[in-house]
């Protein structure tokens, strides 16, 4: 099973304002890290879950690794959100690994992210340690 990392959407308005971000890299979404994942080969085929107001809300496939010239790298993604199940998610700084046994599944055909609470409440509700 490939492995999988969780990232905060940074600058995101709202999960919909990531979906049009990725959407709009036909070639691909590029993320950019200063360090190579130890891991990274686990991770092609794997996902990026983006972690928004406290929660995971979706996932974007992992596409490749490439290294840019000043050694940094980019992780590039498939131009697309796939909607899972919400899953309170503490914020941190760069990314983390996610076993798949501990993902969130995707929302099925279907299902909406309206079917399930907002991000927002599922984070004020894990802070008060009811879900």
């Amino acid at each position: 099973m490939p492995l999988n990392m969780t990232k905060i959407a940074f600058r995101a308005e709202s999960p919909e304002s990531l979906r049009r971000w990725l959407e709009s890299q036909p070639d691909g979404a590029l993320m950019t890290t200063r360090y190579l994942p130890k891991r990274h080969e686990e991770m092609i085929g794997g996902s990026l879950y983006w972690i928004f107001e406290h929660a995971l809300i979706g996932r974007s496939p992992i596409k490749a690794f490439e290294q840019r010239d000043d050694g940094r790298w980019h992780i590039r993604l498939e131009p697309r959100l796939i909607q899972v199940h919400t899953r309170p998610r503490r914020a941190h700084q760069g990314w983390r690994y996610l076993e798949d046994k501990d993902a969130p599944p995707d929302l099925g055909d279907g299902e909406e992210q309206g079917d399930v609470l907002p991000p927002r409440l599922i984070g004020e509700l894990a802070k008060l340690g009811l879900v």
